[in-house]
């Protein structure tokens, strides 16, 4: 037991130079003082690092004592994180995700993009032309709570009410609130069962155009088809875009999953899930700025032409900030 403890003493003495400087350099790296390391402390970082899982694993090997060997494991630990790990601040990391991840995952995703959109018109051209011929599909497309009142029956005073008259604002609160809610869960189902050979997401797309292009046909027949316009595209540019990424990060999962290409089938699916993950974080801010311009910029704003103006702005800034290309560092 004396030479076991000789032992252990010693090669500590022969050693702990070499961990209490390491230790002293981490303290300073731990504490935000970053400045205060010269040099010649940053490249002998790693070199003291090194040492330090060597010394961890003779004190291993050799049976030391394990107070020892605990302290070696947690000096190696904290020294791996500042040698290997990322060392971006939290401002840097959104700051690269707003600058560059999302925008390039969203133009990885331009194909599945179109198809998102296409589907999307495809099935507003459909109930625009059953609902025209036969009003009263109308309640088949448009769930009655999501209606808000509106519908076949609704007079043309009763709906220009809903688009212009402020004191309505209360009453369109509760559909501003329902209909927010349904297209974020529509966002959300379109991408997590994008797995299932992206068809539940193909099929929300065409769902969520039928919903669209029965509200247009009933505006439509009363003449208000401008008004309309406006006071949905206030806020549906960005909702409506927000809800194609999603879908569009929906169908690149399942397309990926039923057409790996040259990689297999988890790998090429987990690069598309990486892709779809990144997009849909951003989805999240477009349905929190849709969920603004509805609450107040569409109650507060009367005037279809500014309307339509702050509709033609966001469009044009969410395609210059999606598809300017931007080179990677």
């Amino acid at each position: 037991m004396s030479e076991l403890v000789l032992k252990s003493q010693r090669f500590r003495s022969e050693r702990e130079a070499d961990w209490k400087r390491l230790e002293s350099l981490l303290a300073l790296l731990e504490t935000g003082k970053r400045r205060a390391l010269s040099a010649d402390d940053v490249i002998a970082m790693p070199v003291l690092y090194r040492a330090t899982l060597s010394s961890l694993s003779v004190a291993r090997s050799i049976s030391l004592d394990r107070n020892l060997v605990e302290y070696l494991e947690s000096l190696s630990t904290r020294a791996y994180f500042f040698v290997y790990g990322n060392r971006t601040t939290l401002g840097e990391r959104l700051a690269g995700f707003f600058l560059l991840d999302w925008p390039c995952a969203v133009r990885a995703l331009w194909r599945e993009t179109l198809a998102a959109t296409v589907l999307t018109i495809l099935g507003a051209v459909v109930a625009f032309e059953v609902t025209l011929k036969k009003s009263g599909y109308f309640y088949i497309f448009v769930p009655h709570a999501l209606a808000g009142g509106r519908g076949p029956r609704s007079s043309t005073t009763e709906l220009a009410r809903t688009l212009f008259d402020p004191q309505h604002g209360k009453a369109l609160g509760f559909f501003a609130s329902f209909l927010f809610t349904h297209n974020a869960q529509i966002a959300i189902l379109a991408f997590a069962l994008g797995f299932a050979c992206c068809l539940p997401a193909g099929f929300l797309m065409f769902y969520n155009g039928l919903m669209l292009g029965a509200f247009v046909a009933i505006f439509y027949t009363h003449g208000l088809l401008v008004p309309f316009g406006g006071w949905t595209l206030i806020h549906g540019v960005t909702e409506l875009f927000a809800v194609t990424l999603a879908g569009a990060a929906g169908i690149r999962i399942g397309w990926m999953l039923a057409f790996p290409g040259d990689k297999s089938r988890l790998a090429a699916t987990a690069d598309a899930g990486r892709i779809g993950a990144i997009v849909m974080g951003g989805v999240v801010v477009m349905l929190g700025c849709a969920g603004l311009l509805e609450g107040f910029g569409r109650q507060m704003i009367t005037s279809t032409a500014l309307r339509y103006g702050i509709a033609f702005a966001t469009a044009l800034g969410w395609a210059a900030y999606f598809y300017y290309p931007r080179r990677r560092p």
